[in-house]
């Protein structure tokens, strides 16, 4: 993986969230709709892959790739869709989404229904690993999603996901360590953790839950000839999350910037592979 060009990528792409791409090839572009415990995301992608838009909304419609709100997460879907066509003046007709490792075949019917209903045809899904390895450009290695509900690891080797497992630690339980720290409600907690200006702080809050992210990604990876680990997911944005995993694995670490982003851009991509 090269970092510098995966990191110059992803700042191009949060740079559209801001101010969308209009000069772009209107007749073939690419979607990706990212239903995520903690945010909902789509993201537009120009036929060579360049980032076009990106628009999210935090939510709480999914819980662990299983939707608990269905008309709930359809009109988050569709407005975020509509807002999207009316910037960039395109009609979104069919896209991409994907799902957590480990998710039953009924869950990933909900998902698909969901994307449907609010009026985006899916083309394919892809799992989530694999999606953010065409981002980062990996064949070999293990990518750790800390998303917000669970942390998924998925070992690839040659391009292939050869193995998966999904624990239920992620996001939400830093979220509700710090409700409980300073006896604040969810949402305001969640306020809290997302402010940079108050993370080294929250690190030391939830440094137990990333020392425990990393227990279960050691327990997985054990007998497999594992070197190198790609952070990815919402919940290893603090600048010590890297830290923590290399002291409890002992091994390479790598975290791109802005590693919420890259799955979502991974489902857009899938596109391109398709």
């Amino acid at each position: 993986m090269n970092l510098d060009k995966v990191n110059k990528y992803i700042k191009e792409f949060e740079k559209t969230i801001t101010k969308p791409r209009t000069n772009f090839d209107k007749s073939k572009f690419f979607v990706g709709v990212d239903l995520g415990t903690a945010n909902i995301m789509i993201t537009i992608l120009d036929k060579d892959g360049k980032p076009v838009a990106g628009a999210a909304q935090r939510s709480r419609v999914v819980k662990d790739g299983i939707v608990v709100d269905f008309m709930g997460a359809i009109s988050i879907v569709r407005k975020l869709k509509e807002e999207l066509e009316e910037k960039l003046g395109i009609e979104i007709t069919e896209g991409y989404t994907a799902i957590p490792p480990g998710v039953e075949q009924g869950s990933v019917k909900a998902i698909v229904n969901v994307v449907e209903s609010a009026g985006i045809d899916v083309k394919k899904v892809v799992d989530e690993p694999t999606a953010a390895s065409y981002v980062l450009g990996i064949t070999d290695g293990v990518v750790v999603d800390l998303g917000g509900g669970t942390t998924g690891i998925s070992i690839l080797k040659d391009g292939k996901v050869v193995f998966v497992a999904d624990e239920p630690t992620g996001g939400t339980h830093m979220t509700l360590v710090i409700a409980g720290s300073y006896g604040v409600d969810f949402e305001t907690a969640e306020d809290i953790k997302t402010d940079k200006k108050r993370e080294k702080e929250v690190c030391i809050q939830i440094t137990p839950v990333l020392q425990k992210m990393a227990s279960i990604v050691k327990k997985y990876i054990s007998g497999y000839d594992v070197k190198d680990i790609y952070l990815v997911g919402g919940a290893c944005s603090f600048e010590d999350s890297e830290k923590i995993f290399a002291k409890e694995l002992g091994l390479n670490i790598h975290k791109p910037y802005m590693p919420l982003y890259i799955t979502p851009i991974g489902i857009a991509l899938a596109g391109l592979k398709d």
